[in-house]
């Protein structure tokens, strides 16, 4: 079977189920061409004591330094994922001029809301530490994810909990297909992840809106029916009541998946989705 239909095929398993398995999702990353130009400037860096509290860091391979930074966090309902699928989605960002962290977290059976958020908001506090090491800049940081990931991001960039002080540091939020406003929980999953939290409302990014936060990029695409584009545009209408700049783009014939995988260089044709986010990362990092 020629590689390109190959990899239409597991383009379309990943659709289907909805990046739930690493094996496939590994496969993608193996067959994808990726971008060239970039290195990975440091791999399975331990944030924490946990197997899970690791991360990867890939920056362009030409020696500049001072970059800005794109923290990524995957998503997965908060079950499944593995930074060693990402290597196409870093390498992309990377080659348009970013550091990029890639951090794994610990999941739900092991852990349960807030526990990966810690383990994000440890990550994010490695990378503005190590920043200098590996080219980036600790002040140029943006936090970025997709669907579960994009939550992860949106928390540390809205709610003072997880970063404290650190939180300042961070100059953008881009949410890709992220749940912001799920309540009430409708799903095994987030009753699962998060129906133990004492405040439930204490779970949703949209309660912590504040004049003065981080400018966001919420990117949706208008045939996604796993997590409902209307949670963007809640969280776009608090951020625009705040006076908080917002960029909220929708996609044409984009689903759920297909939003992240518009990032990789065989589907870039499909929306213009890495065009705009390294667009806004820019000018939020200048």
């Amino acid at each position: 079977m020629k590689r390109r239909h190959l990899l239409a095929l597991v383009g379309l398993g990943l659709a289907a189920i909805g990046f739930a398995s690493c094996s496939t999702l590994t496969t993608f990353d193996t067959l994808v061409p990726k971008d060239g130009g970039v290195m990975v400037a440091a791999r399975d860096v331990a944030f924490g004591p946990d197997q899970r509290q690791r991360l990867d860091v890939y920056r362009p391979v030409a020696a500049a330094r001072d970059l800005p930074i794109i923290v990524f966090f995957y998503g997965g309902s908060w079950q499944s994922g593995s930074k060693n699928g990402y290597s196409w989605l870093a390498k992309a960002l990377a080659a348009r001029g970013f550091v990029v962290v890639i951090p794994d977290y610990r999941l739900h059976p092991a852990v349960r809301y807030p526990m990966f958020l810690e383990d994000n908001a440890a990550a994010v506090r490695w990378t503005i530490a190590n920043a200098k090491k590996v080219g980036g800049d600790p002040a140029r940081l943006v936090l970025a994810g997709h669907s579960a990931g994009a939550y992860n991001a949106a928390m540390l960039a809205y709610d003072p909990r997880w970063l404290g002080a650190e939180q300042k540091q961070v100059h953008g939020f881009v949410g890709l297909a992220g749940p912001y406003d799920f309540l009430p929980f409708d799903t095994q999953v987030t009753r699962d992840v998060f129906g133990a939290a004492p405040d439930l409302q204490s779970t949703q990014p949209v309660n912590y809106i504040d004049a003065g936060d981080p400018p966001a990029f919420l990117g949706t695409g208008d045939t996604d029916t796993t997590v409902r584009p209307r949670n963007s545009d809640r969280l776009a209408a608090k951020l625009e009541a705040a006076g908080i700049a917002v960029e909220r783009k929708r996609y044409a014939k984009i689903g759920h998946i297909g939003i992240l995988t518009a990032l990789a260089k065989p589907f870039r044709g499909r929306a213009p989705v890495l065009d705009d986010v390294a667009a806004f990362a820019t000018k939020v990092t200048r």
